[in-house]
């Protein structure tokens, strides 16, 4: 079995750019009706993020919380919109390994912490197809939990 027959990774989280969290869940939640999960702010990452709850693959809202932010450039570059397709994966580490040594380009060196828990990184959207695609590992004893702390995409 070869490394990239061991990843499978599974779609967790597709993440939108919003200048106001509060303003688009007046779709989100008054339009359609999904249920919002909780904010967290990424101190590190310069972003607030909130889950709504939309089954297995939840949707991500990402608001910068300053000028300098990495999503407020995306919404001044980009408009506001999709950011990021997320996949869980099981070892980070592993993933990141089997994908540098296929050559795709990864915007971490290492892996960064991110919300509730989780470690991530991104595959740059040159090797995604124009895509930014987020990497997601849920470590066992941090599941599920949140960190007002943590950096976050």
């Amino acid at each position: 079995m070869s490394e990239k027959d061991m990843i499978h990774p599974h779609l967790d989280h597709i993440g939108i750019a919003v200048k106001s969290i509060s303003d688009a869940l007046a779709f989100y939640q008054d339009a359609l009706g999904i249920e919002v999960g909780e904010r967290e702010e990424i101190v590190t990452q310069k972003v607030r993020v909130l889950f709504l709850e939309t089954g297995e693959t939840r949707t991500e809202l990402l608001e910068p919380s300053s000028e300098d932010s990495p999503i407020a450039h995306f919404i001044e570059k980009r408009g506001e919109g999709l950011h990021h397709i997320a996949y869980r994966v099981e070892s980070l580490i592993d993933t990141m390994a089997s994908l540098e040594q296929s050559g795709c380009r990864l915007i971490y060196p290492e892996p960064r912490p991110g919300s509730h828990g989780t470690r991530i990184n991104f595959i740059h959207p040159s090797s995604g197809g124009g895509i930014l695609v987020e990497l997601v590992e849920y470590t066992d004893e941090e599941l599920g939990q949140t960190s007002e702390e943590e950096p976050h995409s």
